[in-house]
């Protein structure tokens, strides 16, 4: 892997990521017009935001899966996803 590689990934995640942020806060604040629990609110978010840049990250997995960047970013997408199935479990505990 060379630094090309590493350009490119950071050009791949500037085109997409901020539309998932933008569809992912849509839903989130959607959720808050409903008036649905803070809780329950913000675990749906979390859960539906990390799985969609988990989505983005399986896509290039082939081509930048030995990025140390591309690891990091989807450990963090995958956390996402963890923290918010326990923030919707704990709203029903």
């Amino acid at each position: 892997m060379t630094m090309d590689d590493e350009r490119v990934l950071l050009n791949y995640y500037a085109m997409t990521v901020p539309n998932v942020t933008v569809l992912a806060g849509s839903i989130l604040g959607l959720l808050f017009l409903l008036r649905v629990d803070l809780k329950l609110a913000l675990g749906a978010f979390s859960t539906f935001y990390g799985l969609s840049l988990t989505i983005i990250h399986l896509i290039v997995r082939e081509q930048f899966g030995r990025l140390r960047l591309y690891r990091l970013v989807f450990l963090f997408s995958v956390s996402l996803i963890l923290m918010g199935l326990i923030l919707v479990a704990s709203r029903f505990m």
